[in-house]
């Protein structure tokens, strides 16, 4: 079998297109889960009593349905239950952001909890409140512990974005299905593919690797 990989120089631009957009998604996925999946931890582990069933319900809900559901969802139901049509870019940033978010929370409360409850008694006993022993005292060890598996989730963000070809974002699946639909070279196409998912994929999981053996000690307690 022979291999002819100038269809990708051919359609370069249309495939850097593609990568493009799924650096997009996948950062604005990644920045907006983790702030709404910080929200989430903290208002279930402090927030009223009345509210933190609310929370493990989408917590929960969001874990146990695919993101492929979600996603589907998002682009076709919401605009139906809202009234608002919403291109596919920003309906795949919504799903992604609620099911991700979900899986941030928990990586968000195992890290908090993580921490030495004589640590808080301790802060008390000093007279500091709530809030600055969470952010003084809490938050400073449980990021640091939480690195290694937030590395894990952004891994997971880029890949996720994949999916959200199906609902016609021009990432980078979606560019390579259409050059290997026309050019009729699947194996080059989604070879090239799977080399730059590596290629964005590996910087990121290493460089929180080496980024938490540097800070590991300000977690330790």
């Amino acid at each position: 079998m022979d291999f002819d990989f100038s269809v990708i120089t051919d359609h370069a631009r249309f495939l850097a297109a593609g990568v493009g957009v799924t650096l997009a998604l996948a950062g604005l996925s990644g920045l907006t889960s983790l702030m709404l999946g910080f929200a989430a931890a903290l208002l279930r582990l402090y927030g009223p009593a009345w509210l933190r069933p609310m929370v493990v319900l989408y917590i929960d809900s969001m874990r146990a349905i695919p993101v492929l559901v979600v996603l589907v969802w998002t682009f076709f139901a919401l605009p139906i239950v809202t009234g608002l049509t919403m291109p596919p870019f920003i309906a795949a940033l919504i799903g992604l952001t609620l099911h991700l978010a979900a899986y941030a929370a928990e990586i968000v409360r195992a890290g908090v909890e993580s921490v030495r409850a004589g640590q808080t008694r301790a802060a008390l006993a000093l007279g500091m409140s709530g809030v600055q022993i969470v952010r003084r005292i809490v938050l400073p060890q449980a990021i640091v512990r939480m690195l290694p598996a937030f590395g894990s989730l952004f891994s997971i963000t880029i890949k996720d974005t994949a999916i959200a070809s199906v609902i016609a974002v021009t990432e980078l699946m979606r560019q390579s299905e259409t050059v290997a639909g026309q050019s009729f070279q699947p194996i080059e196409v989604f070879t090239f593919a799977m080399l730059v998912y590596f290629v964005m994929l590996f910087p990121v999981t290493r460089g929180v690797d080496m980024l938490y053996r540097r800070l590991a000690h300000l977690g330790r307690s």
